[in-house]
């Protein structure tokens, strides 16, 4: 049901997000690199380093570094551990924010990532959850 409701959101994104405010180019780069932080934390198993880049929902439904690093890696291989990483145009639904984010994992298989994105009172911005897609094509 996860994976259903994450490619509808990703076909109706274009639609939804029609006529919707979008980020200003330095915010987009701010989200972006939220993102590439936190992939650089998972490559380096910098579990405290990956966890301060979640929003504080998520860190309080995990408690601990450690207990999200654990999930992260069992539940989200490719994200723990991507072979490619490619950003696609990011998307205001709703007026919240979704980086959609293509992996690849060890075995050739293409995924999409889609990060929800929380800006924070002081500006910043955190991630807020991500849902994972596998897609059909395959990387040669």
């Amino acid at each position: 049901m996860k994976r259903f409701v994450c490619a509808l959101l990703l076909a109706a994104a274009p639609i939804l997000a029609w006529a919707q405010p979008y980020l200003s180019g330095p915010e987009a780069a701010a989200v972006r690199e939220v993102i590439e932080a936190q992939l650089d934390a998972f490559r380096r198993d910098d579990a405290q380093r990956a966890f301060s880049f979640a929003a504080p929902g998520i860190r309080q439904m995990f408690g601990t570094a450690e207990n999200f690093m654990q999930m992260v890696r069992t539940s989200y291989p490719v994200v723990y551990r991507p072979q490619s990483v490619r950003f696609e145009k990011f998307e205001v639904v709703d007026d919240e924010v979704f980086q959609p984010v293509r992996m690849t994992d060890a075995q050739g298989r293409s995924w999409i990532a889609l990060y929800a994105m929380e800006r924070q009172p002081d500006g910043t911005w955190r991630i807020n959850g991500c849902q994972l897609a596998g897609l059909t094509e395959r990387e040669t």
